[in-house]
């Protein structure tokens, strides 16, 4: 029986579990603490501490934001954690803990869930987008992560929102469009504080019917439906899998597929219908999907 910790680093918490298992794997024991983003030495530390508290584990599976140098585990670019720029995060995690580390990007991570035993098995060519702070974004070639020359093939968060925009967080399509944004938008509209108001809670309010929080929903789903035409018509993908926390509500996923079918009914001509499904592993992609990463290199 082999035991892996598996770690997913997040723009606002770090979520980890203990998967064990030979063939296939299973969650034993699963927990989170606030991301730290107050540099790099303590960002690391916080890693290790989880480490620590894991007896007997092989190695740790890493994932995280930004744009990934798998092969040699260095983080190019993370919005979320620019302090780690730069830094070969499998390597000085490794020397800290002395076992193998491996390090992906979170949406490739989930991608990875996804393809190997989710909603994705059996699928060649496929988008994955996953909502969370942000919006993380991988694609499937061929059954596999096409990573693109400089690894960051897939970010759409870092797409801008409208043609008219002009370059500046405002208008960066993740923060936009990230289940954190649609959170604090719904938070206004009920008139608290993001930090009163949870993603359970919203969803509640519109099964009873809450007229500004539906609207609130449509107007989101429309803007994810923009993005996913755009990319079938981009890279023509068999399937689009939508991932993170808001995967596991319903009426999100029927909610972006009715605001695509509108706008293809208004297609001057024929164009292919993207298929849109939600991940089978919700929030717990990316642990999986670290898992996979780390048994491909061990």
């Amino acid at each position: 029986m082999r035991k892996i910790l598996t770690i997913d680093v997040g723009g606002t918490f770090t979520k980890f579990a203990v998967m064990e298992g030979t063939s296939t794997f299973e969650i034993v024991s699963k927990n989170k603490i606030p991301t730290v983003k107050e540099n790099h030495d303590k960002f690391l530390n916080s890693l290790a501490k989880i480490f620590d508290g894991c007896s007997g584990a092989e190695g740790i599976g890493v994932s995280m934001p930004g744009i990934i140098d798998t092969e040699r585990g260095i983080c190019i670019s993370s919005g979320a954690l620019d302090f780690s720029n730069g830094h070969c995060v499998s390597e000085e995690l490794q020397e800290i803990c002395g076992v193998p580390v491996t390090v992906e990007n979170d949406a490739n991570c989930a991608a990875l869930a996804e393809v190997k035993s989710g909603s994705l098995v059996g699928v060649k060519d496929a988008f994955v987008l996953v909502f969370g702070t942000a919006v993380g974004g991988a694609v499937i070639h061929n059954g596999e992560i096409y990573r693109g020359i400089h690894h960051c093939a897939g970010e759409v968060s870092f797409t801008l929102k409208s043609v008219d925009c002009v370059m500046n967080d405002e208008n960066l399509f993740g923060n936009n469009f990230g289940a954190v944004s649609f959170q604090k938008n719904c938070a206004e509209i009920l008139g608290k504080t993001p930090d009163d108001v949870t993603g359970e809670m919203v969803f509640e309010l519109i099964a009873a019917n809450d007229n500004a929080l539906i609207d609130a929903l449509n107007k989101f789903a429309h803007g994810v439906a923009v993005k996913i035409f755009n990319l079938q018509m981009l890279f023509d993908p068999e399937k689009f899998a939508l991932g993170g926390g808001i995967s596991e509500q319903q009426i999100f996923i029927e909610a972006v597929r009715n605001k695509i079918d509108e706008l293809y009914k208004d297609a001057p001509v024929y164009l292919p219908h993207p298929e849109v499904v939600a991940c089978k592993y919700h929030n717990d992609a990316n642990l999986f999907g670290a898992l996979y990463r780390y048994l491909k290199e061990a």
